[in-house]
């Protein structure tokens, strides 16, 4: 009977993990992470409201890169709640419900994420190898129903997920890698055959994140070779230019990302200190560094934002 209240106890919660062998040092390692919450929250927040306010900045780049602040806006929102629980308050459980539900978020906003990239790329890609047609091809209306295939595309993909883990019994220890809920974490905790599980997430990632990289590659493939057909140095550089942003959020999008889910499925036995830089700069980086990114490299938006601080 022991044995069995026991079990139940355990399939009731997860456990989350902050950084082990540093748990005396948790309230230091928040103030950081504290940070990072603000500058996104922050951050993303004044590059929409300069968007919206500001007539001149509503062409596609600029609508794009609002859909991406949303995006990373959201992420934060998801992700930090438990985090900061974790080295704050030392808030350790999580119940299955609530851990289910940040799985599905997270998952989906990481696909929209993706695919808000590949909007971007298909952007520079038009403003770059067909100028002349730039206006006509990404009007308004159609920019909408880009983002509305979007946010579908993620629901069809990411909402099978949660209703999948439920379907487990959870009778080990129930401690999770990280101080939040991913997919590939929580499935190895079943006691069940979890290959549906794996197969599916599998086919979610060769749909998303490796089918998406490819078409970002393949649009720059195009984008070089017409920017190399220029004869003017000045303008190639110029042209090079506008992508460098869009270059940097890509990388810090994917890199991460990508690790952690080679090291979550067939990294067995991977060090520690290589699964747990990871699993935060994934959630993490992304929404803090975009806005940044794009303001430096903005001259526009940067203007902008100068002004309305002066003001």
């Amino acid at each position: 009977m022991s044995a069995v209240n026991d079990t139940k106890l355990n399939s009731a919660v997860f456990f989350l993990t902050g950084i082990p062998g540093q748990e005396d040092i948790h309230l230091w390692i928040s103030i950081p992470f504290c940070l990072m919450y603000v500058i996104s929250i922050v951050g993303n927040s004044v590059i929409l409201f300069i968007i919206k306010t500001d007539p001149s900045l509503h062409e596609p780049m600029y609508i794009f890169l609002s859909m991406l602040a949303i995006t990373d806006l959201a992420l934060s929102i998801t992700s930090m709640p438990t985090i900061l629980g974790m080295f704050l308050f030392n808030s350790r459980e999580i119940s299955l419900d609530a851990c289910f539900a940040q799985v599905f978020f997270i998952h989906f906003l990481k696909c929209i994420e993706s695919s808000v990239l590949v909007l971007m790329a298909f952007d520079r890609f038009t403003a770059i190898c067909n100028p002349l047609r730039y206006a006509s091809i990404l009007t308004l209306p159609r920019i909408g129903k880009m983002g509305l295939v979007c946010v579908l595309r993620g629901v069809a993909l990411i909402l099978p997920l949660p209703f999948l883990l439920r379907r487990f019994r959870y009778c080990r220890s129930n401690v999770l890698s990280h101080c939040y809920c991913l997919n590939q974490d929580v499935m190895k905790m079943a006691c069940s055959d979890i290959r549906v599980n794996s197969i599916y997430g599998l086919s979610v990632s060769a749909f998303t994140v490796w089918l998406d990289s490819m078409l970002i590659f393949l649009s720059y493939v195009m984008i070089l070779k017409t920017v190399l057909s220029i004869t003017s140095h000045a303008e190639c550089l110029r042209a090079l230019n506008t992508c460098v942003s869009h270059l940097c959020a890509v990388l810090l999008f994917y890199t991460p990302m990508i690790g952690l889910s080679m090291l979550h499925r067939f990294g067995e036995g991977s060090s520690l200190l290589l699964q747990i830089p990871l699993g935060y700069i994934h959630v993490l980086v992304p929404p803090v560094m975009n806005p940044i990114v794009y303001s430096v490299k903005s001259k526009h938006l940067r203007a902008r934002i100068i002004r309305v601080f002066i003001k």
